[in-house]
Formats: C-alpha cells, structure tokens, sequence
C-alpha cells in the first residue's frame, strides 16, 4: 500500500490517499494505516476492484454476521465507511460496498475481507473530533454515540 497525506487543515483535519495493490487485503491495510496514524475519527470512500470478497449480512434473530463469501473479480461500484474508537480505545473499521459483477448484477453488504486486484483508491478524511462506539443492547452491536 502507498499512502500520502493531500491535505491539512489548520483545525486538524487531514485527507490522504490510500492505494492498495494486488493481492493486499483491505480492512487489515486500512486499520494498520488508521493505527499507524493514531486515528480517531475518519470517513473513507473508495474505488477499485477486487478478485475476492467476504460480504456480510446483520442476522437481527442470530445478533450476528452471516458471512456470503464470493470468489470472483468485482467492481468496487460504492464504498463507504467510518473509523471510530471502542469503548477500550481500539479502532473500528465500518464499510458497508456495493460491488459489480461482469454480467452488471451487483452484490452489497458489510465489508468483512477483501482482496485487491488490480487497485483500491481510498480516500480517507480524518476529523478532528474524536468518534466513540458504544456496545447497543438490543443487537449487540458496536455502534457510534455521538454523546461519547
């Protein structure tokens, strides 16, 4: 992966590209960049394509992901996430893609892994206000409280 930093503002807000290459797997890329930056608050958009992916869907009577695997070259048509801190300080990866295949039917859902082929461009813009997950009660989820 090959970053830069395109913009920074004088409040703190930062913009960088990402460009992930063949082969890398996102969401680990993605979090070792937000890692390695002390991020704590971020919004991302991306394009590309990827040989492989892991979608998955919010199974509200399971609490749980179910995990639809697809092994095929895609499209990267949307994709948007958020990085936020947990209630221990981790940072949280959320993408939710939308992903085209050759015949122009599409799949979407919850970015669980992904594969790159031939190249994912991310832009990712760092706020300077720190985001807070909270554990939701009722589906088990980590969810963002703005009140945090």
């Amino acid at each position: 992966m090959h970053t830069k930093l395109i913009h920074q503002s004088s409040d703190g807000q930062r913009t960088f590209v990402l460009v992930l290459e063949t082969g890398e797997e996102v969401a680990g890329q993605i979090k070792a960049f937000a890692d390695r930056e002390k991020l704590k608050a971020a919004e991302l958009t991306a394009i590309g394509a990827f040989s492989d992916a892991v979608l998955g869907y919010f199974d509200w009577d399971q609490k749980q992901y179910r995990r639809n695997p697809f092994n095929e070259q895609v499209e990267v048509a949307a994709f948007i996430g958020d990085i936020a801190l947990s209630k221990n300080d981790e940072r949280s990866l959320h993408v939710h893609v939308v992903l085209g295949r050759r015949d122009a039917t599409a799949l979407a859902g919850h970015l669980l892994e992904a594969h790159v082929r031939p190249t994912l461009e991310v832009i990712l813009t760092e706020h300077p206000t720190h985001l807070h997950k909270r554990r939701d009660p009722e589906s088990g989820l980590a969810l963002i409280d703005p009140r945090e």
